[in-house]
């Protein structure tokens, strides 16, 4: 079973970079979002997928025995949190470009260079 996850992450993983390396804007971000549920699965292979018993210390005993580790669990929580911020941020500054540039290819995108060097430009032009 374990396995089977793995390729699963492996395949989710290599969707992901395929997308990511897209010109197109909608494309890197979901490419994005589909690598932190990537990174995510991994880690929770990392970490056990399931134990003998539930993590809880029985009465008398001073260590936990078999059980998941919950470092891992912590670990993804906080990327889940981490990757929707990064997924919301990501989905405003594309629908921001096709707001002003009225596309989401990259290479279309030049808003930047239009304007010339930083240095050559004046402070109250911008």
């Amino acid at each position: 079973m374990m396995i089977l996850y793995a390729l699963a992450g492996a395949g989710i993983m290599a969707s992901a970079l395929f997308m990511v390396l897209s010109r197109n804007l909608v494309r890197m971000l979901l490419g994005l979002s589909l690598l932190a549920t990537g990174t995510n699965l991994l880690l929770f292979l990392a970490g056990r997928v399931r134990s003998e018993q539930p993590p809880i210390i029985a009465e008398g005993a001073k260590t936990l025995g078999e059980a998941a580790d919950p470092l891992s669990q912590a670990l993804i929580l906080t990327a889940i949190v981490i990757g929707f911020a990064l997924t919301v941020v990501l989905a405003i500054l594309v629908l921001r470009t096709w707001r002003t540039a009225s596309t989401v290819d990259a290479r279309n995108v030049d808003a930047a260079e239009t304007l010339g060097p930083p240095k050559s430009r004046d402070p109250i032009d911008v």
